[in-house]
């Protein structure tokens, strides 16, 4: 049986590879195509194009790819419309993902919309896109479910899926040893983000900041997780412009997760890779830079002080946000030696990252398999399964 899937950075990937585990411990019969990126492909996805084709974030720095981007959309509802897959996942992604579902389901392909936008953060009046696009979502957060419920969409929360996947508590040791690092040395984490558009405003933003660092801690070691040999270049090019071919960096392609086990501490760009550091103990600064235009529309639109996911989950500012203009080298190395210089802070950060985690802790798998098995019935017994589905629908 075949089911569509598409995901579109490195956040997604992840977060694809463990729904398509999930739903092949019971049937291993299932075929995954689409867009998959290094993660799902592992996990048994066939990817049609590269997933980094749409791993641009920021309304302004969209337009110059609009056209490719909306010519693989338009490619890919084709090809969809064409083999019929018993079901379609759209993994993120929502501006691409919610058009292409708006289209499938338009055409009887069921379709389900795995996490959420983040309505509750800012642009809630997506919500009547999702309700176009989406037969099922699938919630990552508790608190997101009740907003569905409200507006009369099929919702089920399935808890986050790392945080089923990360062991509590995280192994510091262990991950060192991996990574073959000294069990006593001083380690920090730089994760500048997963698309290359991140890269562009964060990679001389991240290399200058370690320079700094080391001039106060010089027995520093950085390591820096990569998601693209893409992005790795572009992170190459930012040392020898900023003169930092000798800085003590391991850049690592990918293991961002055994990066910050790691670490001691992290500086991260906002997304996924927050809530990674938090489920795995890391205490961390939150940096984000944009274009200008998309960040003072993004902050006129926001209904919340934070944008971190430690930070909305907790309800509260547990870990440092130094955002936009105010990212500058000087004040995310002070941020960082503030937190390597004050070990209750770090420990008042993992008590609160503990408590997000068992919060998240909801055995995904097992959820997502029981939310989406009506879908996936076998072909022969999917009519009878239809015929009753819609006349309980007439009947209420």
């Amino acid at each position: 049986m075949k089911v569509g899937i598409v995901a579109g950075e490195a956040s997604g990937d992840l977060l694809g590879s463990l729904l398509i585990k999930a739903l092949r411990e019971q049937r291993p019969d299932l075929e995954f195509v689409g867009i998959a990126g290094p993660h799902m492909q592992a996990a048994g996805a066939r990817s049609w194009y590269a997933m980094e084709k749409l791993a641009v974030r920021g309304y302004f720095e969209v337009l110059g790819h609009f056209r490719e981007i909306l010519g693989i959309r338009n490619a890919l509802a084709q090809r969809f419309l064409a083999e019929r897959p018993a079901l379609f996942i759209g993994v993120d992604a929502p501006d691409f993902n919610l058009g292409l579902e708006t289209r499938l389901k338009r055409a009887r392909i069921p379709t389900v919309h795995f996490v959420s936008p983040s309505l509750w953060a800012w642009r809630g009046e997506r919500i009547h896109a999702i309700k176009r696009a989406a037969d099922h979502v699938l919630t990552l957060f508790p608190f997101e479910a009740p907003l569905y419920e409200k507006a009369g969409i099929p919702v089920t929360y399935v808890g986050h899926p790392l945080a089923d996947a990360i062991p509590f508590p995280a192994k510091r040791d262990d991950a060192r040893e991996q990574l073959k690092l000294s069990s006593s040395g001083l380690y920090i984490a730089l994760l500048p983000g997963s698309r290359q558009t991140e890269l562009d405003y964060h990679a001389d933003l991240f290399v200058n900041t370690a320079r700094l660092l080391a001039t106060t801690h010089p027995e520093a070691r950085f390591l820096v997780p990569l998601a693209t040999r893409e992005t790795r270049a572009q992170f190459d090019a930012a040392r020898y412009r900023c003169k930092a071919e000798h800085l003590p960096l391991q850049i690592l392609f990918g293991h961002s997760q055994l990066a910050l086990a790691a670490a001691d501490v992290a500086l991260v760009a906002s997304g996924t890779a927050t809530l990674e550091a938090a489920l795995l103990g890391c205490p961390h600064v939150i940096s984000y830079r944009m274009s200008p235009l998309t960040y003072r529309m993004m902050k006129r639109k926001a209904y919340l002080p934070y944008v971190g996911l430690p930070n909305i989950l907790a309800g509260e500012f547990v870990v440092p946000e130094i955002l936009q203009d105010d990212a500058t080298p000087e004040n995310l190395a002070q941020a960082l030696d503030n937190l390597l210089r004050h070990k209750r802070v770090r420990d008042l950060m993992r008590d609160k990252f503990a408590q997000i985690h068992h919060t998240l802790r909801q055995d995904h798998a097992a959820r997502i398999r029981e939310a989406l098995q009506r879908f996936l019935q076998p072909a022969v017994s999917r009519p009878a399964h239809d015929a009753t589905l819609t006349a309980a629908v007439r009947s209420g």
